[in-house]
């Protein structure tokens, strides 16, 4: 054991030659077939990395671009939205103004109506009054004039006089 101590403690020059030959072989054989290929596929993973790092800015600016987008688009419809119900205001309240005169105007119209009726009414009681009027007084004329005449000294009168009222027209 004592020799086995000594001996990695202080390696003899056979074995440091040896292992420095192994170790430059094996640095040339690396560099040789290893060392382009790992460099290679260090330097690709790094262009992935960067290609991925500005895909992804580029996503978030178009994300960005977008969601002001969007932000224009909804404001724009927001607006539209205010016209539309703007105008529909203007229409409803256009319609209840026309459907209010039509309805005053045909109010209008039935009092009118109704007016004329009445006074077709009261012509038509006046006509009926004045027509039972002189109805009663040729009744009541015709009763006086039937008790006047009873008397035959009085309708002799009456008859003399009529032919001069008659005679003085006639003139």
């Amino acid at each position: 054991m004592i020799l086995l101590a000594n001996s990695l403690t202080s390696p003899g020059i056979g074995l440091v030659f040896w292992s420095i030959l192994i170790f430059g072989l094996f640095f040339f054989l690396l560099t040789k077939f290893a060392w382009k290929p790992i460099l290679s596929a260090v330097k690709a993973r790094d262009e992935m990395i960067k290609g991925s790092l500005a895909s992804a800015e580029k996503a978030r600016e178009d994300m960005l671009k977008l969601l002001s987008d969007n932000e224009a688009i909804l404001k724009k419809a927001r607006e539209e939205r205010e016209v539309i119900l703007k105008e529909a205001r203007d229409v409803r309240d256009k319609l209840i103004g026309e459907a209010k005169g039509k309805a005053t105007e045909e109010a209008e119209k039935i009092v009118e109506r109704a007016k004329a009726g009445i006074e077709h009414e009261k012509a038509k009681a006046l006509s009926e009054i004045h027509e039972q009027v002189a109805s009663l007084s040729i009744d009541i004329a015709s009763k006086i004039l039937g008790e006047k005449l009873s008397k035959s000294n009085e309708q002799t009168k009456l008859i003399d006089k009529y032919l001069k009222d008659i005679d003085l027209n006639k003139n």
